[in-house]
């Protein structure tokens, strides 16, 4: 028995000293190669990390103080000067064209549409709206929420409930979901849509009761059933 386990560990170790064997043989048919690529990884990485350390970051931080006067603007409802700057201080416009890469130029892109909406502009809030990339939990469903009203103001409640649905459905939460869902019911209910209108409000009843929407959300069921009734 014990000459049988001496053998398998003799075995084991010609197996071993093969691949290691092998693998020294490989490293030095290719050593060249491997340095070279060694060589090729490590001047990637090091190229990445000196961009971001040199050309990203200090663009971030650029960005960042050029879109202060906007949102400044902006907050004030001021947004012809949000959009376009005052002559001294960048709009939002100039910050996605200059920064369109970074954070704050791609959180421009949402309040150009915003400010696009408020204006009454609402086919280049949908444009502005539909560039805007950035993955924002709440910020991202209230823009495409934000598409869903611009299409609303233009007469075109199927898009608009298909992008408060979508909206809604983006990151689901207790404020945004509920304020995306009462709208879509609403056109729907409009629309006559009474058993889809239903189904969300009660989608709203069920998952969301302490929401602004959920603490008032029977009087919306018992209309629309009273609609589908008749």
């Amino acid at each position: 028995m014990a000459s049988k386990a001496k053998g398998k560990q003799e075995d084991n170790l010609e197996v071993v000293e093969h691949a290691l064997s092998s693998t020294e043989h490989f490293i030095e048919k290719n050593q060249k190669n491997i340095t070279i690529a060694l060589i090729v990884i490590v001047a990637v990485v090091g190229i990445f990390l000196g961009y971001k350390r040199f050309i990203v970051s200090p663009k971030e931080k650029d960005a960042k103080n050029e879109i202060f006067a906007a949102e400044q603007y902006f907050e004030k409802d001021s947004f012809n000067l949000a959009l376009n700057g005052d002559g001294n201080n960048l709009g939002f416009l100039d910050v996605i064209d200059k920064y369109k890469s970074t954070k704050p130029g791609k959180l421009a892109r949402y309040y150009a549409g915003i400010s696009y909406l408020k204006l009454g502009k609402f086919q280049e809030a949908i444009d502005e709206l539909k560039k805007f990339t950035l993955k924002d939990k709440l910020v991202k469903p209230m823009a495409i929420g934000a598409i869903g009203d611009a299409y609303v103001e233009l007469g075109n409640n199927k898009e608009g409930i298909s992008y408060y649905t979508k909206a809604a459905r983006e990151n689901s939460n207790s404020f945004t979901t509920p304020i995306f869902l009462m709208k879509a019911a609403e056109l729907l209910e409009e629309g006559k849509e009474y058993g889809k209108a239903i189904s969300l409000y009660e989608e709203i009843q069920k998952e969301y009761p302490e929401s602004a929407e959920g603490r008032k959300i029977e009087k919306y069921i018992a209309r629309a059933q009273a609609g589908l009734k008749n």
